[in-house]
């Protein structure tokens, strides 16, 4: 498998993987857990998980001073991402907030564009504006108003993850392995929230009552923290900042999903619609560099034509 493949399935598991935010935090929130309890735990699961797979796989610890003063604003970009999509969980549908989410594809692309003079090409500008229009199809509230509050949130979300993506691919970090660059992104994250609850005064737990709630916590450590950000990360080493984000676009197809199959919502044609453009539009990504390979291959065993196009 080319190293180009595995780039673009670990940001598609990587995205479908962070979709399941949703599953495991609102039975929380139903709980009285705050976002930042429960991304404090989110977190600190996490780090474990990630130690364990750092060890089996004989991997080294050691970063530089300056990678780990990178890692330190990494890790704050990262969890003011979820702290603010969290709190935006409390004034807007959780599939609204996170369709807002994914916007930042938009806002990688215009950063690599601007200050790093990416070239955005014709498919790229198309795959984009087909996804965002598939994700726009997956909204739910026709008539409705939006939270201001909730928008700004999720917009702010959107854009510490673009910083993100772009600065983890541009930066020295880009060498060092990819599960050390999670694992302290994470470490330093978890700090905010530390701070946060320690000024609050409170730190609010899953009840007695309901000690399932443990594990809602202990899948969101596993599949939209270590499993979503790991993969992300070794994705944008593989194939880079742009494709990773509009890979992203999977989330909300996964969001859809789940709620359909676990919550019993009902699958529109609008939302088939929104689905298979988002599909459709992940796919060329992966495609055009294949395709646009052989259309060049052709164009060379035919210079005739080009000649008389001239």
């Amino acid at each position: 498998m080319s190293g180009k493949l595995q780039g673009y399935m670990l940001g598609a598991l990587g995205a479908a993987s962070y979709g399941l935010n949703p599953l495991f935090a609102l039975p929380l929130y139903e709980a009285g857990m705050t976002a930042d309890g429960v991304l404090f735990f989110r977190y600190l699961f996490a780090l474990p998980v990630l130690a364990a797979m750092i060890l089996l796989r004989g991997r080294s610890f050691r970063i530089t001073r300056q990678q780990a003063l990178i890692l330190i604003g990494l890790g704050m970009l990262v969890a003011l991402s979820s702290l603010t999509l969290f709190l935006a969980y409390n004034y807007m549908d959780a599939g609204i907030a996170s369709t807002i989410l994914f916007l930042y594809p938009i806002m990688v692309a215009v950063i690599m564009a601007a200050f790093y003079r990416e070239r955005v090409n014709k498919v790229t500008i198309a795959c984009i504006a087909a996804a965002m229009a598939g994700i726009g199809l997956l909204y739910h509230g026709d008539g409705e108003t939006l939270s201001a509050v909730g928008t700004l949130l999720s917009l702010g979300s959107a854009l510490t993850y673009a910083l993100y993506i772009v600065w983890i691919n541009k930066s020295a970090v880009s060498r060092v392995a990819t599960l050390a660059v999670t694992f302290y992104v994470l470490l330093f994250g978890v700090s905010l929230f530390a701070v946060r609850l320690w000024c609050a005064g409170t730190v609010a737990t899953p009840p007695a009552s309901a000690p399932w709630l443990w594990l809602c916590l202990v899948g969101l450590a596993v599949f939209p923290t270590a499993i979503s950000f790991g993969c992300t990360t070794a994705a944008i080493n593989k194939i880079g900042s742009t494709p990773t984000a509009i890979l992203g676009a999977l989330e909300p197809v996964t969001a859809v999903i789940i709620g359909a199959a676990v919550f019993g919502e009902q699958l529109t044609p609008r939302i088939i619609i929104g689905l298979l453009m988002i599909i459709g539009a992940v796919s060329m990504v992966i495609a055009a560099p294949t395709v646009a390979s052989r259309v060049a291959s052709i164009r060379r065993m035919f210079p005739s034509l080009r000649r008389r196009r001239h």
